[in-house]
């Protein structure tokens, strides 16, 4: 009974005003980042993100936010668990970032067209180039405290299990010097897997792990960058199903 009154309250009432809030948010986004993208390009996103959440009254725990020095600029490496997640990191993580993106996603009407005008990164994944280019764009933005939100599995989950990290968010923290701030996703999955139409109440938690630093030395051997990469993702996945 409880399931199918949320159910339609899901789809008569959150449904409905998430869609009008993320036009109206969109659209402030790409008229604000004309004048200044640091601000309306992180602002509106976070009341965004925060707004599903309650919506839905789903809770969230965040642990960690303690490991995050103002003003520095991090390549923000969380699990990948849902679409949630964006709504998660965007109303919680407290710091300006960027989205580090698959370039497809930058044509999803108002949400792929504000992310285009607040500056996301958007990668061409069929271009041998684009981890390079990826590279330069992001070392343009990465200054003063602003961050980058980067997917180390690069998609979302297909069983609720963490996959194998890639290099990518590894290769730029080592090419800019910046470190790695691995965050846990907890709960997403079970809010809304890839395979769901419609949301389940369930309680979600984010941890926020002391930073990765990158190798000191000029040149980061492949053993050191596997290192990095171990540690990380051993960081995520410690805080995975402990929720609550």
């Amino acid at each position: 009974m409880i399931r199918a009154l949320y159910l339609i309250y899901q789809i008569i009432f959150a449904l409905p005003v998430m869609i009008v809030a993320t036009i109206i948010v969109a659209l402030f986004t790409m008229i604000g980042s004309i004048f200044n993208d640091r601000f309306w390009g992180y602002w509106p996103g976070m009341i965004w993100g925060r707004l599903f959440y309650l919506l839905f009254f789903i809770p969230v725990k965040i642990d960690g936010l303690e490991n995050i020095k103002e003003g520095q600029s991090y390549i923000i490496a969380p699990n990948h668990q849902s679409y949630w997640d964006a709504f998660l990191v965007y109303g919680f993580i407290g710091i300006k970032f960027k989205w580090m993106m698959k370039k497809e996603l930058g044509r999803i009407p108002f949400v792929g067209w504000a992310c285009y005008m607040a500056g996301c990164i958007f990668i061409d994944r069929s271009s041998r180039g684009s981890a390079m280019e990826s590279i330069r764009k992001a070392e343009s933005k990465l200054k003063d405290g602003m961050s980058v939100v980067i997917f180390p599995e690069g998609t979302r989950t297909h069983d609720g299990k963490m996959g194998k990290f890639k290099r990518g968010a590894f290769l730029i923290s080592e090419e800019l010097k910046l470190p790695i701030l691995p965050v846990t996703i907890d709960g997403n999955y079970d809010v809304m897997s890839r395979h769901a139409w419609n949301v389940t109440w369930h309680p979600v938690h984010m941890t926020v792990h002391p930073p990765v630093w990158p190798r000191s030395n000029e040149n980061t051997t492949e053993t050191e960058l596997k290192e990095i990469m171990s540690q990380t993702s051993d960081e995520v996945f410690s805080t995975i199903s402990k929720a609550f």
